[in-house]
């Protein structure tokens, strides 16, 4: 259970990002940039554990034991958000990545222990209500409900596509961004601006 605090605290921990644009301390240009940077750094280290077998202490305690041959859950989340941020501008990207960073690990922590193939609906309950919260400040409410849905999905089932675990620290920004993106078209007859 330890090791799955840390996991979840270390999942949190991303919020730094988002929150230093929400306080104007960089731009949104820098906060790709530095999303960029992230990437190119999990990249490198993912290769290094991959296929070189550099094994540091770390990674026993923040992978999980499925992880261990494969891309580990957190390059997937920093790959998906940095998708996420570049692809979209910060009223869809924002609320998208904080759903990963805070609603994911609280959907976690609520689950933990649970194997099964959806989660419980008490879990699924308030892992939708979180993600309803952190989207309403960015957005009207049909796009809020529709992010919220899309990552509450993401996060509830896990389904696999040719034998390979869709993780969902992979699937909850994509498919919230484009749960909230068609949000928006609806409301307001035009797609959001996308990279620009």
């Amino acid at each position: 259970m330890a090791n799955e605090v840390a996991r979840r605290a270390v999942h949190m921990s991303g919020v730094v990002l988002p929150g230093a644009y929400l306080l104007g301390v960089v731009t949104y240009a820098q906060l790709r940039w530095t999303f960029v940077l992230g990437s190119l750094v999990t990249i490198a280290l993912e290769a290094l554990r991959l296929f070189v077998g550099l094994d540091w202490r770390l990674y026993d305690v923040l992978t999980r034991e499925y992880e261990q041959e494969n891309l580990a859950g957190y390059a997937l989340y920093v790959l998906a958000s940095t998708a996420v941020v570049l692809v979209f501008e910060p009223r869809v990207a924002l609320p998208a990545v904080l759903m990963l960073m805070v609603a994911d690990p609280i959907s976690g922590l609520l689950g933990s222990g649970e194997l099964r193939p959806t989660k419980a609906a008490s879990v699924i309950l308030v892992t939708f209500v979180v993600c309803l919260v952190l989207a309403s400040p960015f957005v009207p409410l049909l796009p809020a409900v529709l992010g919220a849905a899309a990552a509450t999905f993401a996060d509830g089932v896990k389904p696999v596509v040719w034998g390979y675990v869709i993780d969902d620290n992979f699937s909850i920004p994509v498919l919230a961004a484009v749960g909230i993106a068609v949000g928006l078209w609806v409301t307001r007859g035009t797609m959001p601006t996308v990279v620009g």
